[in-house]
């Protein structure tokens, strides 16, 4: 967390910007009335800085004045709406006032919440803007959700916020922590979300998308952020509405054999299910925040590692603060009422067994398991060898109390979900949960890649011992080399053979 700063009122914030002289632009809003601009006109000054403001409540108005875009509450649509004012500014202001203007546009698009209250209350929001008379724009391009349950309070929430971002886009932009934590001044997390952030243009041209993405999370703005395959950041809604999911979760640090094999073999299973079949699915590799904290920092260069090697594999891939699986599957349900599967191995399936982590909920663990498969919820269980659970018990695995796996198997034998042990007094219900199938175990496996640990790939690459690389697959195992990832170095050279001495 960075440096507590002063709290400056969302009044100061709107007044400091009326009184920056160079700074001029539009305001256009749509959906829930002009509560960005109204904070500006409250605060006094404002003919310094509002060249107009609108609002194209009509959809067909907002068409005729910005294009048709699919929905009206979306990314496309706040897109057209940043050009067009933009431009206009540029057209029919740069010649008079171009060279000592900072111009710019701020837009939101949001759907508050309806007379019926039944709709989602959540929008866009952006803000295109020059860092220098006629210089190029910039873009901070955000996705908000409002949780007061009046409309009233969520006008004013959304008020803020769009205050927030035009301050913190012209006087935080070098400081991108203290530019996230700003969004939410004056309202807290528990009124406003922001589970999706992207900057662009020059201003910004040291940022790392995916780790600001990543402050959302970790300053607690959302639960969850999601990244493409190609490193872009997705809004969660955009990729989990109405689909089936599947999610691995894991450490992956670096992504093995394992990690791939299990998630395969689960997607084939998965799309067999009836439930699914001629769904639209959605496969997601899941890190949780706790996995990506070391000495109670955040490790941000280990995470984009991460994140890149699960690109180089063509994963779509999220970042959660949800360590138990029940509020994983619960974040899911906001979006979608198709069915969710989960690949995990034993080491998993036996943690979620361990009652220690549902100590505060009022039925435990009983209550845990009721969230998490009360709507179309499969586990799917990848095997393990017994030596190499042995192995990842004597390393650092932690089982429920009175869990074991028994003995008198041969070493070679596997531990599934039909033969692992759990303690004594939950025994009947694992049993319930394996019988109706909300267990299943994964089938066509590679038993070539069993046994791997992410943790022993790592410590290959450090002991510079080359068989990590027959561990991960031959794309992961080129980026980490030609990156140097993970305190990656090549290997000491073997000595040529003495000729003398043969």
């Amino acid at each position: 967390m960075s440096e507590k700063k002063e709290l400056l009122t969302t009044n100061r914030k709107a007044l400091t910007i009326n009184l920056d002289e160079k700074r001029y632009g539009t305001f256009a809003e749509i959906g829930a009335g002009q509560e960005v601009a109204r904070i500006f006109f409250q605060a006094g000054g404002a003919s310094g800085t509002v060249a107009k403001t609108i609002s194209a409540y009509d959809m067909n108005f907002s068409d005729a004045i910005y294009g048709k875009a699919p929905r009206y509450v979306s990314r496309e649509r706040l897109s057209l709406m940043l050009d067009h004012e933009y431009h206009l500014l540029l057209e029919r202001l740069a010649q008079a006032r171009g060279d000592r203007t900072m111009f710019f546009a701020f837009a939101d698009t949001v759907a508050t919440k309806g007379f019926k209250g039944t709709n989602d209350a959540h929008g866009w929001m952006g803000v295109r803007f020059q860092t220098e008379p006629g210089g190029p724009p910039s873009d901070v391009v955000l996705h908000v959700r409002m949780w007061d349950k009046e409309n009233v309070l969520q006008h004013e929430a959304l008020g803020i916020a769009g205050t927030n971002l035009l301050y913190a886009a012209f006087y935080y932009r070098d400081d991108p922590r203290r530019f996230i934590e700003s969004l939410v001044d004056n309202l807290g997390t528990t009124r406003l979300e922001v589970d999706m952030l992207k900057f662009s243009g020059p201003a910004f041209a040291g940022v790392d998308n995916r780790l600001m993405a990543l402050y959302l999370v970790q300053f607690g703005l959302t639960n969850a952020i999601v990244f493409g395959p190609q490193g872009d950041v997705l809004q969660p809604s955009e990729v989990f509405y109405k689909k089936a999911i599947l999610v691995e979760r894991g450490s992956f640090r670096p992504v093995t054999h394992v990690n791939v094999d299990m998630l395969n073999c689960a997607t084939a299973q998965f799309v067999q299910e009836p439930e699914v079949k001629d769904k639209d699915i959605v496969v997601i590799m899941e890190i949780t925040m706790n996995n990506l904290l070391a000495s109670g920092g955040l490790d941000a260069a280990d995470f984009l590692q991460r994140a890149d090697l699960l690109g180089e594999l063509g994963f779509t891939a999220m970042i959660s603060n949800y360590p138990e699986y029940y509020r994983l599957t619960s974040y899911f349900r906001r979006y979608t009422k198709e069915m969710i599967g989960v690949a995990m191995g034993i080491n998993n399936l036996l943690e979620i067994f361990n009652e220690k982590y549902y100590e505060h909920l009022e039925g435990g663990i009983l209550e845990s398991f009721g969230r998490m498969f009360r709507q179309a919820v499969k586990l799917y269980i990848y095997p393990m060898r017994q030596e190499a659970y042995d192995r990842y018990l004597s390393t650092g695995g932690v089982m429920p109390p009175g869990s074991h796996v028994a003995h008198a198997f041969a070493a070679n034998v596997l531990i599934t979900a039909r033969n692992v042990q759990v303690a004594n007094h939950l025994r009947n219900l694992y049993d319930h949960l394996l019988e109706n199938h909300y267990i299943d175990c994964i089938v066509g496996f590679d038993r070539e890649v069993l046994g791997t640990f992410s943790r022993d790939v790592l410590s290959r690459i450090r002991d510079r011992d080359p068989t990590w690389e027959k561990l991960v697959p031959a794309s992961v195992a080129t980026a980490i080399k030609k990156r140097r990832l993970f305190g990656y170095s090549e290997p000491p050279a073997v000595p040529a053979p003495d000729p003398v001495a043969s």
